[in-house]
């Protein structure tokens, strides 16, 4: 456990695992091994063999397993991610480089969620989906495989996350961590904005 973490009442937790500085597990949290939980994070409900960078929550009852989230990522209340397909085969996932899907060699792959996504209440996730980075996910139904970057909506349909939008919503979420997203931070979101522009098919 890293300095000023907390483990709340009534968690259960079996090792490996890796709880670093300023974050918490919410109570009654079930935290299997493989996990670690980054800095300044809050977890709770189900996690299972899982990474969760820094400055990111998943604080509510819901299932992630055999996942990866990044930082400044929040994930809604009850929502849960497949992590075995129904006929136990191999899973593929979205390949940036080749714009397209590929094996992987796994069973078991959840959920890898890029900086600063963010999902609503009940959302539902696939097996092997990937959440680009600001992707902004809410609705009924599974949404796809692969959820571009600065992406909103769900399986009823996308639109464009407009970077203004995305950087106001940014802002608002440092503010309350009593941070400044500062000219550095910009210029790495906005180059990630134009580079993923082909991959944004509405």
């Amino acid at each position: 456990m890293g300095k000023d973490s907390q483990v709340w009442e009534g968690s259960f937790i079996r090792g490996s695992f890796a709880l670093c500085e300023g974050s918490s597990v919410k109570m009654g949290a079930k935290i299997y091994p493989q996990t670690t939980i980054g800095p300044h994070s809050r977890v709770g409900g189900e996690i299972n063999n899982a990474v969760i960078w820094g400055y990111s929550s998943k604080g509510h009852e819901g299932y992630l397993g055999n996942s990866v989230m990044g930082q400044w990522c929040n994930i809604g209340a009850d929502t849960n991610n497949s992590n075995l397909k129904n006929n136990y085969a191999e899973v593929k996932l979205w390949d940036y480089e080749n714009e397209s899907f590929r094996k992987t060699g796994l069973q078991f792959c959840g959920l890898i969620m890029a900086d600063h996504a963010k999902c609503g209440i009940n959302t539902m996730f696939n097996t092997g989906t990937v959440a680009g980075v600001s992707a902004n996910v809410f609705g009924a139904g599974f949404p796809r495989n692969f959820i571009p970057d600065f992406a909103w909506g769900g399986a009823h349909g996308f639109e464009v996350y407009t970077l203004n939008k995305m950087l106001e919503t940014a802002k608002l979420v440092y503010n309350r961590r009593g941070m400044e997203l500062d000219e550095v931070e910009v210029a790495i979101i906005t180059e990630v904005f134009e580079r993923t522009k082909s991959l944004r098919h509405f």
